[in-house]
């Protein structure tokens, strides 16, 4: 898959560093995989949720989510928001 962008995951990373270990694993895993539906990410990601068009993952034991759109036919992950469990549940990302 073709993640857009890392800037984000590393920006968070850089601020929440408890959390960059997992935010590198979740990217190498995604970026040489190619899902081509949800159940596919479901397989790879169990705790994935889809909300709408929107795909979060929980991120190093639910301290991050991650929200980012799949497009499975160009096989393109655009990462929305990494965000902070109490920032997420806020949900001003749904705006």
């Amino acid at each position: 898959m073709h993640i857009i962008t890392r800037k984000r995951l590393l920006e968070f990373a850089e601020n929440h560093t408890n959390c960059s270990a997992a935010l590198e694993s979740w990217y190498r895993i995604v970026k040489h995989t190619d899902f081509n539906s949800f159940a596919e990410v479901r397989r790879t990601f169990p705790s994935a949720d889809q909300i709408g068009k929107l795909t979060v993952f929980n991120i190093g034991g639910n301290r991050a989510r991650l929200i980012a759109a799949i497009h499975y036919k160009t096989h393109r992950v655009y990462i929305r928001h990494v965000l902070t469990h109490k920032e997420y549940d806020r949900g001003r990302w749904k705006e």
